[in-house]
């Protein structure tokens, strides 16, 4: 009873927030200490967005290394409140990357929202292992057999002299309290930048391969595995390109199916995200994108679907601001 509960609850939580917009949350880069702070986009369509709060950030922190990079924005599976996660990291006020690898935080900056309007203040929880260098791109799932989060990133640790990047995971219910660090995703050679999607059932999971600089996609029954490569994955050849980001711009409806949308951070020519899409996601066939619009170079975020009334609420707050 209670698994068709939670199913009931993510399956009402998603419909409610299918029908309004998207709200993109991302930073600017480190031209600034402002710039490495968070900033909202609003969208009707996931394709032509615009800035909120005229173009400054929304939520600053003042904590650990006092930026914040790659955030991600996550509706609770009950769907009664939101958490926003991000990396401790300023660039700007310390621009020594090798330092950032090997001596960087071990915590994630949280905020929690019920209304994405008003914000807690935001707190740092360490999540990492003892010996980690960083703590970089942090994300969640809801993980429908164990009925708790999966928070993951990537980190170094100073086990292996730092030599790569792995996926690590925590486990926690209330984004206050975490288990013990474990490593998610190990591979012969550095990935960072992991995203996952569900659909029928089925978890779909991007990464950037440091290697071949490429985007992988994966798919398994559980979050915790076997994973395997998706065969025949159409943009497994681009290079160049990381943070990968994947959300579902239109649900199926009618004896149409799903569109869903893959962006991609072209880091390498400075370009911002590169949009590519696909109505069948477990084929793994994407083409690229059309009639999209950015009012700034988003950098490495999140996308939430969300209802009629969030995207007014949104619009309310934030879009008349200077």
């Amino acid at each position: 009873m209670k698994k068709i509960i939670s199913l009931f609850l993510s399956i009402s939580a998603i419909a409610c927030a299918a029908d309004g917009g998207f709200l993109f949350v991302t930073f600017k880069g480190e031209q600034s200490p402002l710039t490495e702070q968070i900033y909202f986009g609003l969208s009707k369509d996931g394709r032509q967005w615009e800035a909120l709060n005229g173009g400054d950030p929304v939520l600053i922190s003042k904590l650990g290394e006092k930026g914040v990079r790659d955030p991600y924005l996550l509706r609770a599976h009950d769907g009664k409140k939101f958490y926003l996660i991000a990396t401790d990291l300023s660039i700007n006020l310390n621009r020594n990357w090798k330092r950032a690898v090997e001596a960087g935080s071990k915590a994630i900056v949280i905020w929690e929202s019920t209304d994405l309007t008003h914000w807690s203040e935001p707190r740092l929880v360490p999540v990492a292992a003892d010996d980690a260098g960083c703590t970089w791109a942090p994300e969640a799932v809801y993980d429908e057999e164990t009925q708790d989060y999966l928070v993951y990133w990537a980190s170094t640790t100073k086990s292996d002299h730092f030599a790569k990047q792995r996926i690590w995971g925590a486990r926690t219910k209330d984004f206050k309290t975490f288990g013990k660090a474990f490593i998610y995703i190990e591979k012969p050679t550095t990935v960072i930048d992991t995203d996952i999607v569900r659909e029928n059932n089925k978890y779909y999971r991007f990464s950037k391969d440091e290697k071949l600089k490429a985007i992988t996609m994966e798919v398994s029954d559980k979050l915790m595995g076997p994973w395997h490569d998706v065969p025949n994955f159409s943009l497994a050849q681009l290079r160049g390109y990381e943070g990968p980001e994947c959300y579902l711009v239109k649900p199926a409806a009618a004896g149409q199916p799903a569109t869903w949308c893959l962006i991609l951070d072209q880091y390498s020519k400075g370009t911002g995200y590169q949009p590519f899409i696909t109505q069948d996601l477990a084929g793994g066939q994407f083409t690229a994108g059309t009639g999209f619009s950015f009012p700034f170079h988003f950098r490495h975020g999140s996308i939430l679907p969300l209802s009629a009334q969030e995207y007014e609420r949104l619009e309310a707050a934030y879009k008349s601001k200077p």
